[in-house]
């Protein structure tokens, strides 16, 4: 059996939470934009790190006066926007779980979600989900309240809020450490009914604070991103707490529809996808360059960036002759292609499948470092993730600190960790039989 496990680099201390990663961004910085959010098609209002703290205890103090338990369960159901951001760091300062639901759900799945987690709450983005939601209630005696974002209700609950003292929300807040649930993210259920994936306050916190520490080129402060994937799904959601803890701005787009007009309006320095979407940008220029009577052009241009990109990997690196073709192309296609992503993007983590080594290349050479990694929702996503500094196209790089991989003899992967789940909530026998030790299998 072959065995790669990197120690952490940062250790916190057993009390730590999901809510000192803000925090500790705050006081190093309070008046850094760490939100931006879009108040009409291409303007976007910055939100600074100390004003976004704010908003995320004022909610929280209204959980709390609303009844929210410390522990106690509650579903989220919408589309990727800024207050299903405000709402998960709100729910983690009144001590309680979030369990997110993707926003396409059918009735049946956001009854089995909310039934098996013991959800006592719910929040919905709109009167759509909160119907579908209604469709089956009856069977769900135990969620007794319900939000939705598209209405007054957040605001209400500020206001209720204020009979909360600052004493009493502090409590809350520092009810949880590293080896307390932070999270149920239930799986794509493929085979048979979804599993709830028990995720701790460790696993983030681990995960945010070594990942800053090994990717200072793409998480920093005055880095930005646009998050447009769905933040049920633990890749967004882990992001989404990595951009609070590393001082990146982020903006949401919950349409992919406008996620082209959205980044070129906000200049994200990283971008955050799976493959296929790399994928449809390269498609989408090659066939609007075919329209334009420019298809030989691109196709040129295309092959010019992959050859550039894979001598960069020999002893020799790109011959003269390569590199007058790429810069050629570079003012006549791949600048084009930059402008299309907001002009500022210079790296992208993708993860949920291979990119594949063709694509990797082509995104170097236009400029855009495509770092591709390896993780499940079972590990709070990232494993393993490609270095700026030892980029290997086609491959998903190396464990993040805290991290362990092991390739079985029969070729299957083990992985452990600070990040892997505790185990599979209400499943005990799945529990069982996905751990080998402290493997997971």
């Amino acid at each position: 059996m072959k065995t790669n496990e990197v120690p952490l680099l940062v250790v916190s201390s057993p009390e730590t939470n999901i809510t000192d990663l803000i925090i500790d961004r705050v006081n190093k910085d309070p008046k850094l934009a760490l939100m931006s959010k879009q108040t009409s098609p291409g303007v976007w209002e910055d939100v600074t790190a100390g004003d976004y703290l704010a908003e995320v205890r004022a909610l929280a103090k209204g959980f709390v006066a609303a009844g929210i338990e410390v522990g106690q369960r509650v579903g989220i159901m919408s589309h990727t926007r800024y207050e299903w951001a405000l709402t998960d760091f709100a729910l983690w300062f009144a001590g309680a779980v979030s369990v997110p639901i993707y926003e396409s759900s059918a009735p049946s799945q956001i009854e089995w979600i909310l039934s098996d987690s013991g959800a006592v709450a719910a929040i919905f983005e709109n009167k759509t989900h909160l119907e579908l939601f209604k469709s089956v209630q009856k069977n769900l005696p135990e969620v007794k309240t319900t939000w939705t974002f598209e209405s007054k209700d957040l605001a209400d609950l500020v206001k209720l809020g204020k009979s909360v003292s600052d004493e009493e929300l502090e409590k809350r807040r520092t009810s949880n450490g590293l080896q307390d649930l932070a999270t149920i993210i239930y799986t794509s259920g493929t085979t048979g009914r979804p599993k709830g994936c028990e995720l701790l306050h460790q696993g983030f916190v681990d995960l945010c604070r070594n990942a800053q520490a090994v990717l200072p080129e793409v998480v920093a402060p005055g880095g930005s991103t646009v998050l447009f994937l769905p933040m049920a799904h633990v890749f967004a959601r882990f992001v989404s707490v990595l951009c609070v803890s590393g001082g990146v701005k982020v903006g949401h787009q919950p349409d992919a529809k406008n996620v082209a007009p959205a980044m070129q309006s906000f200049h994200p320095t990283f971008l955050l996808a799976v493959p296929r979407v790399f994928e449809k940008v390269y498609n989408s220029a090659e066939q609007r360059a075919e329209g334009a009577g420019k298809g030989k052009i691109f196709h040129a241009a295309a092959e010019t960036a992959i050859a550039w990109s894979m001598a960069l990997d020999t002893k020799k690196g790109p011959s003269v002759g390569l590199n007058i073709k790429h810069k050629l192309f570079d003012a006549l296609v791949y600048k084009k292609l930059r402008a299309a992503m907001g002009g500022e993007v210079k790296y992208a983590i993708s993860g949920g499948g291979p990119l594949g080594a063709r694509l990797g290349h082509f995104y170097r050479a236009i400029g855009l470092i495509v770092l591709e990694g390896y993780g499940l929702t079972e590990t709070t996503a990232p494993v393993t993730i490609g270095r700026p500094s030892n980029l290997k196209i086609g491959k998903v790089g190396f464990p993040l600190p805290g991290c362990g991989v092991m390739i079985a003899e029969d070729g299957e992967i083990w992985l452990r960790g600070t990040n892997v789940l505790k185990g599979y909530w209400n499943n005990k026998d799945a529990t069982k039989s996905t751990f080998e030790g402290d493997w997971f299998k």
